[in-house]
């Protein structure tokens, strides 16, 4: 009996044990996530189709940046560079801007900022063969190469019924839509109770012109990658969640 009630305390200790430590595992801070290689990807697709989803879900799980050169033009346009102020009158006429500045932008974002070290999502360029060819001569100077180029495929009708809903609460980036997700007060930020706009391109005259534009200048951009082997097609009518599983697939090899 006395070698049994030792055994009993012996293990009644080793649990005990146990317990403090899975405690003390359990309060340390988890590290950061870290993805098990470096991904460099372009994110293609017309205005509407859901990159602005789904570009921070690939930066989020595979820690890596996001380079919207969308946003870069419109800081660009806010802080009323001469750059900025060429880029707004092709957006407002339904263009699209093509600028080799995109590139040295790029490639200063790459270099020094420290999101970038485990790769990036590159979304809104290249528009045109000669930029992607440029993109891939800068990233060959730097001894990298793209690991995918990802298009989100979508009828035009269904996205100008998707952006000429949409509104925007300019300081903090926030979306809404007039159908798919209103605001609960019509017209007023959520959070804030601003007032939301809609963009000046966000019409369907100069929507149609922007989608034209697209498929013209894109459309071979996605051939030219096709023949690299690095395109993948993704419908981009279903639901957010099951194009982020398509998404997800790609990038770790499922797709």
């Amino acid at each position: 009996m006395g070698g049994q009630s030792e055994e009993i305390e012996y293990l009644k200790s080793l649990v005990s044990q146990l317990n403090v430590k899975i405690s003390a595992l359990e309060a340390q801070p988890k590290p950061p996530k870290s993805p098990a290689r470096q991904l460099r990807t372009i994110l293609m697709g017309p205005p509407g189709a859901g990159k602005g989803t789904q570009a921070p879900r690939i930066r989020d799980e595979f820690c890596v940046c996001h380079l919207a050169t969308g946003d870069m033009l419109r800081d660009q346009i806010k802080a009323q560079t001469p750059l900025g102020m060429e880029a707004k009158k092709i957006i407002d006429a339904g263009g699209l801007v093509s600028d080799d500045i995109m590139v040295g932008m790029i490639k200063n974002q790459i270099e020094n900022n420290a999101e970038c070290k485990n790769g990036f999502v590159l979304d809104g360029f290249p528009r045109t063969i000669p930029q992607a060819q440029k993109l891939d001569g800068m990233l060959s100077s730097r001894g990298e190469k793209l690991d995918s180029v990802v298009q989100l495929l979508i009828d035009d009708q269904l996205l100008i019924s998707r952006i000429t809903g949409r509104l925007i609460h300019t300081p903090s980036g926030r979306t809404y839509h007039k159908l798919f997700s209103p605001p609960k007060k019509p017209g007023l930020d959520d959070v804030t109770g601003e007032p939301l706009t809609q963009r000046s391109d966000d019409n369907v005259e100069t929507l149609r012109k922007r989608l034209t534009t697209f498929h013209s200048q894109t459309g071979p951009v996605a051939e030219y990658y096709k023949s690299k082997g690095l395109w993948h097609g993704i419908d981009a009518a279903q639901s957010p969640s099951v194009v982020w599983d398509n998404l997800r697939a790609v990038f770790v090899g499922k797709k």
